[in-house]
């Protein structure tokens, strides 16, 4: 079969099943572009108004459906759009294919346009080192065949991540008899399980348990390891406990689950994971966040604390707590090995304590008091929370919510809650501003028959506000809710925590001459194209949500909420290491003692 370089990489990915690429074309990937134009009844171009929104989009289509999809772009600037999508993919184990074009193979190191060449000769793949699994650079045409099945193999087997395919213009547009490799046969298959010495170690460990909690990371929801989780979870009677990437794989409304721990963490969750005797954590990183910045006993007390720790990725067991028992392996295949051997000391002992579970029921409830206390707040705007609870409220119950960073996504993760696994998509360890409303078309295009939500504050919105245009041009009917606080409010929140009430600084959006600057998103999206609403009221938010939802079309809902400290936010519940200039350091030790004492009551 004779293809130019682009028409190989065009016809490989119609063969692994890619319905979507996203990207802006550019002269440095005019063979490519023109490949995908010649088969477009086969695969959609989706046209960006962004590179980096072209892999968040990716990245959303990801999450919700387990297939990649490709981004593509022109040399240089366009190329280098993708590192922040690039960054979250790689930080949150998600699989994207960024295809960036590059200088023609003999022109290299002569300093055409867009070509980085002073340190090595067209050295843009330096530039995505440190945020793909593996960046292939192409020389010739002979070579895309093996290239691209292997770009495939690394995405999507192990640890997921992205991968950049680097195609040199000539490369694009020369051509050459090649054999397609076939997918399926080319792609390695089923899980790794981990060793039956240390499955069986880490059962009698958690069989004899009398304060059992999970930790439950990203990785259980990268192997769909959510029915496992609840059978493991359900057999032993051990508390479940989600990280920020973990939010949403057990549902929410189960009694075992104690929410989530951390520096944004809740009550529950804090006090199961410190109190732990044993703790069973799978496909997470103990990341500062998870571990309230490892300071002892807030988050994590281990040791005494026995840790059991699954992960695909040999290089995060034991790096940052000692380990009881580690294992190698994915975590569907270690849970269900799990179990089986659980079962097996079941049938012959009790290992439940149902002391522990009647502990978890009056945690969980004293938490819950604490939300519902959150929403009794009166103020003459929403708060955050009482949003949180409109949408709740409002949507179906397997609809999809997706956000990015700041106070929607903090105060999400500790009052809002998911009952189908997989239907929270948010930002986790890069904790990308900008990502809500490419990701939530991504949802949205992966799982159009679903309702799909992006949350989103207005500072966050204004990052990527241009890809409204996408949404309309693709005609993919998302729901976007944008709280308009006008500025930068979760740092403003933490500054005022950290440093004191008066210490806010370059946070808030300000005229020259004084006073708010407030952007009207609503019209914003009206002139996009949406069908678009602003309320300032909780009883309108709800009813609003409701109209956009059925409109079948770009929908946005503003809310103004309330933008002053405290309920700007939601108290912080774990710890966070945010350093403090000596000059301040009297107030924050005495904001910790204050905090300290909180907690003891």
């Amino acid at each position: 079969m004779r293809l130019t370089g682009g028409e190989i990489v065009a016809e490989y990915l119609i063969a692994q099943g890619v319905p979507y690429v996203a990207g802006i074309p550019g002269h440095g990937c005019l063979g490519l572009a023109d490949a995908f134009l010649g088969r477009e009844s086969r695969i959609t171009v989706l046209k960006v108004m962004q590179e980096m929104s072209g892999v968040h989009l990716a990245d959303g289509y990801y999450r919700a459906s387990g297939r990649p999809l490709a981004v593509f772009t022109s040399i240089g600037p366009g190329a280098i759009n993708t590192a922040i999508g690039a960054g979250t993919a790689f930080a949150d184990s998600t699989a994207v294919l960024i295809l960036t074009g590059s200088a023609h193979t003999h022109m290299r190191g002569k300093g055409l346009l867009q070509e980085l060449e002073r340190t090595r000769d067209d050295d843009f793949a330096s530039v995505l080192a440190p945020v793909v699994k593996r960046s292939m650079r192409v020389d010739t045409v002979e070579q895309l065949p093996g290239i691209m099945k292997r770009a495939f193999n690394v995405m999507m087997t192990g640890r997921r991540g992205p991968v950049n395919v680097v195609l040199p213009m000539d490369v694009q547009c020369a051509a050459a008899e090649v054999r397609m490799p076939r997918p399926f046969a080319s792609s390695p298959r089923g899980r790794p399980e981990g060793d039956g010495c240390e499955i069986e170690k880490a059962a009698r460990l958690l069989a004899g348990a009398k304060r059992p909690v999970i930790l439950a990371g990203g990785g259980v929801a990268a192997s769909g390891a959510q029915e496992a989780l609840s059978r493991l979870a359900e057999l032993k009677g051990a508390a479940v406990v989600t990280t920020m990437a973990g939010k949403g794989c057990f549902p929410e409304d189960h009694p075992l689950y104690a929410w989530h721990t951390g520096s944004k963490g809740t009550s529950v969750g804090l006090e199961m994971t410190s109190s732990a005797d044993v703790l069973l954590a799978v496909g997470c990183r103990f990341a500062d966040e998870t571990s309230c910045s490892y300071r002892y006993g807030v988050a994590f007390a281990i040791p005494p604390t026995k840790l059991i720790h699954v992960d695909i990725d040999p290089y995060e067991i034991g790096k940052n707590y000692p380990v009881e028992v580690g294992i190698q392996g994915d975590a569907a295949a270690v849970l269900e090995q799990m179990a089986c051997n659980l079962e097996e000391i079941a049938s012959k002992r009790d290992i439940t304590n149902p002391a522990f579970v009647k502990e978890i029921a009056v945690e969980r409830k004293a938490w819950e008091a604490h939300v519902a206390r959150l929403l009794r707040v009166r103020t003459k705007l929403p708060t955050i929370s009482q949003v949180l609870h409109e949408i709740r409220g409002t949507i179906a119950r397997d609809a999809f919510l997706v956000t990015s960073s700041g106070n929607t996504q903090a105060q999400m993760l500790q009052e809002f809650g998911f009952y189908v696994p997989g239907t929270c998509i948010t930002t986790g360890g890069f904790s990308t501003m900008g990502f809500t409303l490419p990701a939530t078309i991504g949802v949205k295009l992966a799982q159009p028959d679903r309702q799909v939500v992006g949350l989103v504050g207005d500072g966050d919105f204004m990052m990527t506000m241009q890809e409204m245009a996408t949404a309309v041009m693709a005609d993919v009917p998302v729901t976007m809710v944008v709280v308009n606080n006008q500025g930068w409010l979760a740092i403003k929140d933490l500054q005022m925590d950290a440093y004191g009430e008066e210490r806010a600084e370059a946070v808030d959006f300000e005229r020259p001459g004084g006073g708010l600057y407030e952007v009207d998103c609503a019209a914003a999206a009206r002139a996009f194209g949406w069908n678009a609403t602003r309320v300032d009221s909780r009883s309108g938010i709800g009813p609003a949500l409701k109209k956009a939802l059925a409109s079948g079309r770009p929908s946005l809902v503003e809310v103004v909420v309330h933008r002053r400290y405290p309920y700007s936010g939601s108290p912080a519940v774990g710890w966070w290491d945010v350093p403090v200039p000596a000059y301040l350091k009297k107030r924050r030790a005495a904001y910790e003692k204050a905090r300290s004492e909180e907690r003891l009551t």
